[in-house]
């Protein structure tokens, strides 16, 4: 039996309490001792910090044979492969790093996340992240029935751990969807409404996601409206925010990505978010190394001490034009079927959400977006979602600008002398 610090949860808790943000990498290698490395050199980058194990991409999908002859060939991978190794070398990883100072959360992005749970769980582990909606629609064409299956099992296994002494924490993934150009009405409905699902499970223990956009304006608003619609719908439970630096196509130039980077701590601040996912200088170009990696640890935790304020969120910054759009959409949903999980498919199924430019096969793909003259995330079509009386509307995109658009935060960034729009 492993002996389990105390919950993810309420190490998130305690340090906002003290004032501080946590903050968190997306890492993970393939060779155990390069992971166990990471681990190590990340722990102590800062004053509150979390642990991360990245999954590659075979174990996401399920192809484990991959994952082995890659092992077998000393082929490295793009993230831990945890159920090809055996529990003993995992654990060899894990151990003495991760403690109560030290949660370790496992972040993969699979649509068939069982096997994936119960290797974390054969670790002591009882942290991780993903969703039937956001883990499903952008990584590949497993129906959006099946995910929602998979996920309500995955959930159960994971309230499963209270046996164990553990109070199991799941994240949805729900506010990143696609990354870019994904307005964020629509990324607080779905952040909101894989939580729901999360708590109709049985899980006590989320944290609601939101990725940095365009517009630090924009993107305060969101946060507000998230916040209000986790109090509202999730009630006896321990939740918080997570806010994810921008994660489409980032600045090229160091200077560029730290500055962005600086933001995005100073809006987890400015809003109340609990924990910061962070990039590094080395987003645009290549996977990330060990001390890159602390380097932007220890660069958003410093940013956000400067920003650090004694003051809590007001409640009415939240009656704002995202969370009408994101209200719209969430009751919208929820009048469809009382179980979260069927009214998602049905929400999909009629296109009351849908998401722009995704392929998936049980996405609609009658919405479009564009950025505005203010740098804000507006709908250009909006298909069938029930957003019309409060969405904020743009002209469509042409092919030149689209490309524009993906890169609009890349430019800026990489501009010298270039200021945040509407900030």
């Amino acid at each position: 039996m492993h002996r389990r610090p105390r919950s993810f949860g309420r190490f998130v808790a305690e340090a906002q309490a003290r004032g501080a943000l946590v903050v968190q990498p997306r890492m993970g290698f393939s060779d155990p001792a390069l992971m166990r490395a990471g681990l190590q050199a990340t722990k102590g980058a800062a004053d509150a910090v979390v642990g991360t194990v990245t999954i590659d991409s075979y174990t996401r999908v399920g192809d484990e044979p991959s994952a082995v002859r890659a092992l077998h060939e000393r082929v490295p991978l793009n993230g831990f492969p945890i159920t090809s190794y055996s529990p003993h070398t995992s654990a060899w990883v894990l151990d003495g790093v991760r403690d109560a100072a030290f949660p370790v959360q496992v972040r993969h992005g699979s649509a068939r996340p069982q096997g994936i749970i119960a290797a974390l769980a054969r670790l002591g582990l009882d942290a991780t992240e993903g969703g039937p909606v956001s883990y499903c629609l952008p990584y590949g064409r497993t129906p959006l029935l099946d995910s929602v299956r998979n996920w309500q099992e995955s959930c159960e296994a994971l309230v499963a751990l209270r046996a164990t002494g553990a109070e199991p924490h799941l994240e949805t993934f729900g506010g990143c969807m696609l990354g870019q150009l994904c307005p964020p009405g629509l990324l607080v409905a779905l952040s909101a409404l894989e939580a729901l699902f999360f708590h109709r499970a049985g899980l006590r223990s989320i944290s609601l996601s939101y990725a940095q956009q365009t517009s630090h304006a924009q993107d305060r608003e969101a946060v507000h409206a998230l916040r209000r619609l986790a109090g509202d719908l999730l009630p006896d439970t321990d939740w918080h925010i997570v806010l994810y630096t921008y994660m489409g196509l980032y600045p090229r130039t160091p200077r560029g990505a730290l500055d962005l980077l600086e933001r995005s701590a100073e809006l987890a601040v400015e809003t109340g978010a609990a924990r910061l996912i962070v990039k590094t200088t080395a987003e645009s170009h290549r996977i990330p190394t060990v001390e890159e990696n602390v380097e932007a640890l220890r660069v958003a935790s410093r940013a956000a001490a400067r920003h650090v304020t004694a003051a809590a969120p007001r409640a009415d910054l939240a009656d704002n034009p995202v969370y009408a759009e994101a209200r719209a959409l969430v009751d919208a949903v929820l009048e469809l079927d009382a179980d979260p999980g069927r009214a998602l498919l049905k929400a999909f199924a009629r296109g009351l959400l849908d998401v722009p430019y995704c392929l998936h096969p049980d996405n609609a793909g009658r919405s479009r977006s564009a950025i505005d003259h203010d740098g804000r995330l507006v709908w250009t079509e909006i298909g069938a979602m029930p957003i019309g009386h409060v969405s904020r509307r743009g002209r469509r995109l042409t092919a030149a600008g689209l490309y524009d658009a993906l890169s609009f935060v890349q430019r800026r960034h990489d501009t010298p002398q270039t200021q945040e729009v509407a900030a």
